[in-house]
């Protein structure tokens, strides 16, 4: 009983934002009428459920004009339920759709806000493939929670409706034994009721294993669709190194897990399905073997005995709602499990590990970016770099060097705001707009326009601009290719990437560059063409780089290390280069 309020409360507050949302009326709207329909079509059945006792009664007494008679009634009902049935269909997969795109905005807005995406990473939260979660998972929970919900309704008013039904038929059908009449009062329902109670405990008692074998069947799928798309994606690579064997023995592993994963279903839903299958074939002859004695004593009509059948089918279909639903149940809570863990993670990365220290991010008055006591540490809580009373000042050129591993692109992150793990201040300019030029830059799929101006919005920036800008840093062969669609960190070089990135700070003009080795794949020519370049479209950013080659000295007016002190790395203060003179842009 526990597990069971535990998962409801987490499905009231996910699916409960939706229905109190901007779309909160057309979603009540249709789910009202989607509930009312399937009540109006337990009403039906109840009607025709009477109409069969009138049908058979008038067969046995060979009645031709009574026999017409409910022929049309029948029809006027079947006409009713068909029409029914197929617009309650349209109307709930219409606020499946409606709901199941509120949803993925939400979860989509909820794990692309600020860094949220990245923090999930660098945590190591259990939400793995967030994809699975955004896509399949709502789609399954929406869909699911509807005709879980629904069908559970229906069982609840149909055993209302049939066990009234039910209890007076027990007066007309009493338990009959030996001749002699046994008067149970509503004996037929206690037998309903014993029989589904029966079927429902060993339905559970075979089929409970199922609920964690959907869940990691779910997982050992996505974590095999992930590692195809990874192959995909580093084809290239893939090919140079000749992996293609190491390859194909990594992804048969884990798709290993899925085939095991599956065995253990297949065994278990076999189990289940032999037991539920016996069980719902047991159930079409069971009352009818329960009446059968007092039928042939003449006690009641044909009619009776086959409304008697109808509404005990009825009740213990009701009765038996978790016995046929086990399966569903089972991959439902499934899935519920899955976006609540994939809530927790976000909700965990948003807060910001809220409940250890992190580095404070502030908007400032002032006109220069400072560090003040900041120790930047990894996710585990090792130190990595330390710096107090650093600053780096409107249109200054600041070179940042030191060996590999020290913390450079860390340091990076941090002022940039997305990396968490630490302690201190560190004071951006209110009004500055920062850009951060990794080594590797993205480029998102679709028109190369689009994807130079990223993360602009398409046509915000006019295509002359952007062709310039392409001309500019020695791309012309794409200059007049902006609407053409590609995968452009597949389709170009690294270098002729970098040089994208580059074109894409020219065209956002920041305050405040940040170069993480962004021109560490082009030529010494090139780079310095680049850099001249910078210099003469932006002469008021300031431009933070990291790098290694001797030749970027000549455009930076202050060189600062990180050096290694113990166990972390020091940058040195503004003013206190750190084992290297200033030099000067020549």
């Amino acid at each position: 009983m526990k597990n069971i309020s535990a998962t409801l409360a987490i499905v009231w507050r996910i699916a409960i934002p939706y229905f109190r949302s901007e779309d909160k009326w057309v979603g009540r709207g249709l789910l009202a009428v989607v509930v009312a329909m399937e009540l109006v079509l337990v009403a039906i059945n109840v009607l025709l459920n009477q109409w069969q006792n009138r049908f058979y009664s008038a067969l046995q007494a060979y009645d031709l004009p009574e026999f017409v008679k409910e022929v049309w009634i029948f029809l006027g009902l079947a006409f009713t339920f068909v029409a029914l049935a197929v617009y309650k269909l349209y109307l709930n997969q219409w606020l499946q759709i409606r709901w199941r795109q509120w949803l993925t905005q939400h979860y989509l807005g909820e794990w692309l806000d600020g860094a949220t995406h990245y923090r999930m990473q660098l945590k190591g939260d259990a939400a793995d493939n967030p994809d699975q979660r955004i896509t399949e998972d709502v789609k399954n929970f929406v869909e699911q929670t509807l005709t879980i919900g629904l069908g559970l309704l229906s069982s609840v008013v149909t055993l209302a409706s049939f066990v009234v039904i039910l209890w007076g038929l027990s007066y007309k059908a009493p338990l009959y034994i030996y001749g002699t009449d046994i008067l149970v009062p509503g004996f037929l329902v206690w037998c309903a009721l014993a029989y589904a109670i029966v079927g429902t405990a060993l339905t559970h008692w075979i089929g409970a294993p199922l609920i964690n074998l959907n869940f990691e069947q779910q997982r050992f799928e996505a974590d095999f669709r992930f590692n195809l798309i990874r192959v995909r994606e580093n084809s290239e690579q893939i090919a140079l190194l000749k992996g293609e064997h190491a390859e194909r023995g990594r992804l048969l592993h884990r798709f290993g897990f899925v085939i095991g994963n599956w065995y253990a279903i297949m065994s278990r839903t076999k189990r289940l399905t032999a037991f539920t299958a016996s069980y719902g074939q047991a159930a079409t002859i069971f009352p009818y073997v329960v009446v059968a004695p007092a039928y042939f004593a003449k006690r009641i009509q044909l009619g009776d005995m086959m409304q008697t059948g109808s509404a005990f089918g009825s009740v213990q279909d009701a009765l038996s709602f978790f016995v046929t639903a086990y399966r569903s149940l089972a991959e439902w809570r499934a899935v519920i499990a899955r976006l609540d863990g994939f809530e927790m993670s976000v909700s965990s990365a948003a807060d910001g590990l809220a409940s250890e220290p992190t580095i404070d991010v502030a908007a400032s008055n002032g006109k220069s970016i400072t560090l003040e006591q900041l120790l930047v540490k990894l996710p585990n809580g090792t130190p990595l770099v330390t710096a107090d009373a650093f600053t780096i000042q409107p249109s200054e050129r600041v070179l940042v060097t030191g060996p590999s591993g020290s913390g450079k692109s860390t340091l990076f992150r941090a002022i940039a705001g997305v990396w968490p793990f630490g302690t201190g201040t560190i004071a951006i300019p209110e009004t500055a707009k920062l850009m951060m030029l990794p080594q590797r830059p993205y480029f998102p799929i679709g028109p190369l326009g689009d994807a130079v101006i990223y993360p602009a919005e398409h046509g915000s920036i006019p295509p002359e601009k952007v062709r310039d800008a392409l001309m500019a840093v020695g791309m012309p062969r794409l200059a007049d290719r902006l609407d053409e669609h590609g995968h452009w960190n597949r389709t170009l070089s690294l270098g002729e990437q970098q040089r994208l990135g580059l074109a894409r700070a020219l065209l956002h003009v920041p305050d405040y560059l940040f170069l993480d080795e962004a021109t560490a794949s082009l030529d010494e020519p090139s780079e310095d063409r680049l850099y001249r370049l910078l210099t003469e479209k932006m002469p008021q950013a300031t431009i933070v780089s990291i790098g290694h080659r001797s030749t970027l000295d000549a455009f930076h007016t202050r060189k600062v290390a990180l050096v290694q002190d113990g166990e972390i790395h020091t940058l040195g203060k503004s003013g206190e280069p750190a084992r290297a003179e200033p030099t000067r842009a020549g």
